[in-house]
Parts: C-alpha cells; sequence; structure tokens
C-alpha cells in the first residue's frame, strides 16, 4: 500500500503544478494581443491541460480511491478531518473543470476575464493545498 500511497502523492505532485501553472499561462495569454502569442498559448494550454494536467488528475483520483477501498470505510466514517480533505478534492475538480472550460474559451478567442482576474484564480489551488496537506499530515479533526 505504500507504493500505491507514493504514486498517489507523486501524481498529485503533478497535478497540482498543472494547476498553478495553467492559471499563470492564462495570465500571459490575457495579457497577450498579437497572433503569434496568442497561438502559442493555445497550444502551451492545450498541451499542458490534456498531456498532464487531466492525466494527472484520474491517476491521483484512482489511486486515492484504491487507498480508500483497501481499508474499511467504516474506519474512515468517523475522521472529519478526511471528509473535509475530500471536500476539498471534490473542489478542485471542479477548479479543474473550470480550467477546461477556460482553455476552451481562449482556443475559440473567446475569453472574457483579463489578466488581473486570472491573478486572483491563480492563487485558489494554493490554499486547497495548503488545506489538504494540514488536513493530512497535522488531522486536526
Amino acid at each position: 500500500m505504500l507504493w500505491v500511497k507514493a504514486f498517489h502523492v507523486i501524481f498529485m505532485v503533478a497535478w497540482f503544478a498543472a494547476l498553478f501553472y495553467l492559471p499563470r499561462l492564462f495570465v500571459y495569454h490575457a495579457s497577450s494581443s498579437d497572433e503569434v502569442s496568442n497561438e502559442r498559448f493555445k497550444i502551451m494550454e492545450r498541451k499542458l491541460f490534456y498531456g498532464i494536467m487531466t492525466p494527472s488528475a484520474i491517476v491521483t483520483l484512482i489511486l486515492g480511491l484504491w487507498m480508500l477501498m483497501d481499508y474499511a470505510w467504516q474506519a474512515y466514517s468517523s475522521m472529519l478531518w478526511l471528509h473535509i480533505k475530500l471536500s476539498l478534492v471534490v473542489l478542485l475538480f471542479i477548479y479543474h473543470y473550470y480550467c477546461w472550460k477556460l482553455v476552451k474559451a481562449f482556443k475559440e478567442d473567446n475569453n472574457q476575464h483579463s489578466h488581473v482576474y486570472y491573478r486572483w484564480f491563480n492563487e485558489i489551488p494554493v490554499f486547497m493545498l495548503m488545506g489538504i496537506i494540514i488536513l493530512v499530515i497535522v488531522k486536526p479533526l
């Protein structure tokens, strides 16, 4: 089970790296005005989202579910910290889905937000990661 946990953490780190970088690409993309830059950012966003971010999220989810199923759910039912952590993971998948919508909007030249919006948007996964790590390591609840 330690191998499963190790690979869960490895793919989680890859997923978060992409969750941090994709919105940063949105910042630069929203600030770009020339066609060459616009097309370059579209390619970078597509490759990051489909080549790294989504596969990493899927493997992270599969390995996380594997760990949950390996232990009796009854053992977890009283762990409030785990329920909160899993809620944060659900919110991360919603964030991931919203990133997909933004990749599509940029692809179709239909971005509706400024670079300032994306600068704030970029901070959301930082707080999610902090919450998840504290819950998993400290188990305060």
